[in-house]
């Protein structure tokens, strides 16, 4: 599928406006913005949206993405691990009762995510004080090179996702 091939085909399936200039800017044909692809979520997007590979390997591809993130989950809060563990089984075998323990799974992880967030948000709330006296203190360097340094956490990681979805779904050419 060529450049104005692969662009009416992503305006057609509402692909976000960010995505449609990557491929416009770049010329890129479908092949070519998925193997140039940085951003999994997009990746991810498209291969939920035109149906690559059966409802099974998307669903063990999408868990395999939430995996790397599981590495951020505090000790002892098993809700999102068990919330990827009970979509893969419905996935394997999507029975009504895989799909309810799926179904609530899923609920007690954005449970845990909501909490983390509330904790986090009261804690920057109570230290508010504090944290505005030291980035008062800190100067514009500091908060560049911390900014760099998290946008290349993020860019890797999206790297490493697009490595993983990339392998597991191979366009033909």
């Amino acid at each position: 599928m060529n450049n104005k091939q692969f662009i009416r085909k992503l305006q057609k399936i509402q692909a976000c406006q960010e995505a449609v200039d990557f491929v416009k800017e770049n010329d890129y044909s479908m092949q070519e913005a998925w193997d140039n692809c940085v951003r999994a979520d997009w990746l991810l997007w498209l291969m939920v949206n035109t149906e690559m590979a059966t409802q099974k390997e998307r669903i063990h591809i999408i868990c395999d993405c939430a995996a790397t993130a599981l590495k951020y989950v505090p000790k002892g809060e098993d809700r999102p691990r068990l919330a990827i563990e009970a979509t893969r089984r419905y996935a394997d075998n999507p029975t009504e009762e895989n799909n309810a323990a799926r179904a609530a799974a899923r609920a007690a992880a954005w449970d845990a995510a909501g909490d983390a967030a509330w904790d986090a948000a009261w804690a920057a709330a109570r230290d508010a004080a504090g944290d505005a006296a030291r980035a008062a203190a800190r100067d514009a360097a500091g908060d560049a090179a911390w900014a760099a340094a998290r946008d290349a956490a993020w860019d890797a990681a999206h790297k490493k996702m697009c490595v993983m979805i990339r392998e597991k779904i191979k366009l033909e050419k």
